[in-house]
């Protein structure tokens, strides 16, 4: 397989508040959270090649960490939708124009939301392993919190924790099978999914995603108090 990371940092992280998008808020050692991002699979043997999905009114701020490191991977800058999986198919769409003559075929997407600054090595080389024998690869980790389902703000049901996992990324695909997912799920009115791989469920659900072991410091960076 051919991979390519596609970086998702076109978010303007709302929910973290100030003005600056939490990608490019500093971590301890002073490099931003996108950088170290990147950083993760420039480092990554498995991976041939990256591409950083980014909010149109922040080019010039990725311009500059360009600048600044000596990332060899990075190929592609690409403008960001308004909402996450209008990013992952302005992502699908930038490598459709490959024709199955130069490989197709054989190109793996790893979309890693760019608030995700620890994924492992480990991670990332599992999930491209996955990828030679799976179309549809994700990354999960066991619940370990008691769930409620609930109704008009109280206790419905209490399912059985051991039958849900917290899902995390890279999420990862054969080309040609995200691409189908998307079309057929732009072809709606409405999308009912939260993520690149629940549209493939939703959309193609006769191809099985596998499930990667993921890990506790595969945390999201969502609130000021995350970081």
């Amino acid at each position: 397989m051919y991979n390519i990371a596609i970086i998702l940092a076109g978010g303007t992280g709302s929910r973290i508040g100030g003005e600056t998008p939490k990608q490019f808020l500093p971590l301890d050692d002073g490099r931003s959270i996108l950088e170290h991002s990147v950083d993760a699979f420039e480092q990554a043997p498995s991976i041939d090649e990256i591409a950083v999905v980014i909010h149109p009114d922040h080019l010039d701020t990725l311009q500059k960490l360009c600048q600044k490191n000596t990332w060899q991977k990075l190929s592609k800058i690409i403008p960001g939708g308004s909402e996450r999986r209008e990013s992952s198919w302005h992502a699908i769409l930038a490598y459709l124009d490959l024709s199955p003559s130069e490989g197709r075929d054989g190109v793996g997407l790893l979309l890693h939301d760019a608030a995700r600054p620890f994924v492992s090595q480990r991670i990332i080389a599992d999930v491209a392993a996955a990828l030679e024998t799976h179309e549809a690869v994700t990354v999960a980790i066991p619940v370990t919190d008691t769930l409620y389902r609930v109704e008009d703000g109280k206790v419905r049901e209490i399912p059985d924790r051991k039958d849900f996992m917290r899902a995390q990324t890279p999420q990862a695909f054969h080309l040609d099978l995200i691409a189908d997912a998307y079309m057929k799920a732009l072809a709606e009115d409405e999308i009912i999914a939260t993520d690149d791989a629940g549209i493939v469920r939703k959309y193609e659900p006769r191809h099985p995603i596998f499930i990667v072991q993921g890990e506790e410091t595969n945390r999201k960076i969502t609130y000021k108090g995350d970081l």
